[in-house]
């Protein structure tokens, strides 16, 4: 489990983040939706250490970040996993290359349990018999896939996921979000994913968090949006003439 208290992160004398708490489960898809500069992006980046708080507490199963020495750090970030928005890939590296560069760096593993680890993973996300093509020779959603593959292959006890299904056709971004959501129960990790994608919300969102102008404006369960009287969360949700047919029909 992640918990945040009080977070508050600034830029200069811009307030970005304004004392934001809250809790993400292990085992469950944790979900932070808002509109395009509400702060949740730079949230889920200081979440994953990329950017310095200016006040409060994260803990990673009650171990405390700001408490935390650099090995200790250190090896917090080798129980992160993340999905970035645009995969990042690396062109240059064949698809085993990519899987196994978390391992290269941080594992003492051999080459072959590397090749099997790889493998293993691959087959996990459905993949298979692409170890050594380039990431430009995959689909979009493979290249997801790949990106998956690559982030669970350190067994991650956190996995991070920034706009998953980016980019996607519907259908594949559903194939996203039910291999993410499949990946998060199999393994009991503590998923958090930063999305735009209202269909994610309402197929996979065990838990949500719903950010707005820098403060937590809502959260609960996708059955609670369906019954919640919350004006901001209704007008974020709700925008779109289809889910305002779903509200209309409860």
């Amino acid at each position: 489990m992640i918990e945040v208290n009080d977070l508050h992160k600034s830029f200069g004398d811009h307030k970005v983040i304004k004392g934001i708490s809250s809790k993400f489960y292990e085992g469950k898809t944790n979900l932070i939706i808002g509109q395009s500069g509400s702060g949740k992006t730079v949230f889920l980046k200081s979440l994953v250490g990329l950017h310095q708080i200016d006040k409060g507490d994260i803990y990673f199963d009650d171990r405390k970040l700001s408490e935390m020495g650099e090995d200790e750090k250190t090896n917090l970030r080798t129980e992160m996993g993340m999905v970035f928005q645009g995969n990042a890939l690396f062109d240059s590296l064949t698809i085993e290359q990519n899987v196994t560069f978390a391992l290269d760096m941080f594992s003492d593993m051999s080459v072959s349990e590397r090749r099997d680890r790889a493998d293993f993973c691959l087959k996990r996300v459905n993949l298979e018999n692409v170890q050594k093509k380039f990431p430009a020779e995959l689909s979009g959603g493979m290249r997801k896939r790949v990106a998956i593959a690559r982030a669970i292959s350190m067994n991650p006890r956190y996995l991070f996921c920034d706009e998953p299904n980016s980019g996607l056709d519907p259908r594949t971004s559903i194939v996203i979000d039910n291999l993410i959501s499949e990946i998060t129960e199999e393994y009991n990790i503590t998923t958090v994913i930063n999305t735009h994608d209202m269909n994610s919300v309402m197929e996979i969102g065990d838990s949500i968090l719903y950010i707005k102008d820098g403060l937590k404006a809502w959260e609960g369960s996708k059955d609670d949006i369906l019954t919640t009287k919350n004006k901001d969360i209704n007008d974020f949700i709700f925008s779109s003439k289809l889910f305002r047919l779903i509200k209309k029909e409860l």
